[in-house]
């Protein structure tokens, strides 16, 4: 029971942490008139956002095209706004009004530096930005993985009627099929693993005072067994640049600059067009209580994945599962090697808490992607158990 206690106050530990330090904690509200843009830097294509806020006691006036002036640094040109965003306004005290240019990332599309100039009330404000082209190996993880999936939920989000949680079933769906081959290959070497932790106990007992000797008959036998142990963490670093990519996409759906990544045939997608609804639930925001039925929901997906990894095994009269223990008392012990029975129950019970906590604290979207995955695995772990007991 205490160690169930220790990884439950680790994970709360963990959560804590983590939203301390991602919660901004300066407060202080600046006074007059404040120019900025969203970032410092962008990378092309460049999604800049301004922000004009009134902290001063005077109606503000702003007419969009008018008052603010956008030139480059390398030929002092000066960038002209289309007429479709140019609008005047009036803010009060403490309003404050966006100047969206996601959609116009063509007109940054050259790297350099780019000047905002912002004249009110005979005061000049002034904020400079760098627009920069991405690292080579950044070009490459787009090219081969962004753009492709990218482009693959664009087209399923047309598809399904603009429905984003359709598409996101479908491309979950789509990459697991993709991963199908790998992941069956590692929950295969994981059971067969632990189906031969008899025969490994026998070859530590026999050559307890030989690691070398060891270390080449447990080779000879993963040889002979079929089981290779790096397919069990291979899998993850297969699928990482997939959860990389869909989270990035996901997370920036929004955001008019992707555009930039659209292949020719889907020139009717249209970002404002998407639907981010899901029974009543927004994809792009989970509250305390939504986010608390989406966490636990999905760590008892994962729960029951994690349940049926563990290897079982058939005695004559029932069925019980392995446990996979080191006696202390007994001559081969390693105060260095892993305790599978500890590694066991971390997995079965820390995993679905860390994995609850982590769909808790993000949007709705990841409860989605991650709970479909999951269900997938499954009843792909149900059909690799059959195969394994034959």
């Amino acid at each position: 029971m205490k160690k169930y206690l220790d990884i439950l106050i680790f994970s709360l530990l963990f959560f804590f942490i983590f939203s301390y330090f991602s919660t901004p904690t300066d407060q202080n509200v600046p006074t007059g008139v404040v120019f900025e843009t969203t970032k410092n830097s962008y990378k092309v294509p460049a999604a800049i956002e301004l922000n004009i806020t009134n902290n001063t006691n005077e109606v503000l006036s702003l007419n969009t095209c008018e008052d603010i002036t956008i030139r480059s640094s390398q030929s002092w040109e000066e960038v002209i706004l289309p007429e479709t965003l140019c609008s005047e306004t009036e803010l009060a005290l403490r309003e404050a009004h966006t100047l969206d240019l996601s959609s116009q990332y063509d007109l940054f599309i050259t790297p350099g530096e780019y000047i905002f100039s912002y004249i009110v009330w005979e005061k000049q404000y002034i904020k400079t930005v760098d627009v920069t082209y991405r690292g080579t190996i950044w070009k490459i993880f787009v090219w081969v993985f962004y753009a492709p999936l990218y482009n693959l939920l664009a087209y399923l989000i047309g598809f399904f009627a603009n429905s984003l949680w359709a598409a996101i079933l479908a491309i979950t769906v789509v990459i697991r099929v993709i991963l199908l081959f790998p992941q069956h290959k590692m929950m295969v070497s994981q059971r067969k693993m632990q189906a031969i932790q008899p025969k490994i106990k026998k070859l530590q007992e026999k050559h307890k005072w030989n690691q070398q000797a060891m270390g080449m008959e447990l080779m000879k036998l993963y040889k002979a067994e079929w089981v290779n142990p790096m397919w069990s963490c291979g899998f993850l670093l297969i699928q990482m640049p997939f959860l990389i990519v869909i989270y990035n996409i996901i997370m920036n759906i929004t955001s008019l600059s992707n555009e930039f990544y659209l292949y020719d045939f889907l020139p009717d997608f249209r970002i404002s067009q998407i639907d981010y609804n899901f029974f009543g639930i927004d994809l792009l925001w989970a509250g305390w209580i939504t986010g608390l039925l989406l966490g636990l929901s999905v760590a008892a997906i994962q729960y029951t994945q994690v349940r049926l990894s563990i290897a079982w095994r058939e005695s004559s009269d029932s069925k019980s599962w392995v446990v996979l223990e080191k006696k202390k008392w007994e001559e081969w012990y390693n105060p260095m090697m892993p305790d599978p029975e500890m590694m066991n129950k971390i997995m079965l019970y820390g995993m679905p808490v860390m994995v609850g906590i982590f769909t808790f604290t993000l949007i709705a979207w990841v409860w989605l992607y991650w709970g479909m995955s999951t269900l997938f695995a499954v009843f792909q772990q149900l059909f690799v158990n059959k195969i394994i007991k034959k």
